[in-house]
């Protein structure tokens, strides 16, 4: 069963935390992979897409991705 969009998102949001404590940025190569909590997720695909849609993203998800640093224009 399909995990709902708002679950989605705070796990990808855990994934880029998790890589932006470990590495102190958050240019995630585009088929990069982090493990969370046992379960291996796409954060690469999650930073481009995030980038991608930034205008369709609501200011609450922007402002958690900007305050890791995220580059939009990346």
């Amino acid at each position: 069963m399909p995990k709902p969009q708002d679950d989605r998102w705070a796990t990808n949001l855990a994934a880029a935390r998790q890589f932006h404590a470990r590495e102190g940025h958050l240019t995630v190569p585009r088929k990069h992979r982090e493990e969370v909590d046992g379960e291996l997720l796409g954060l690469g695909s999650f930073i481009s897409n995030a980038r991608r849609r930034v205008a369709k993203l609501s200011p609450q998800r922007r402002a958690q991705l900007a305050d890791l640093g995220l580059e939009w224009a990346a």
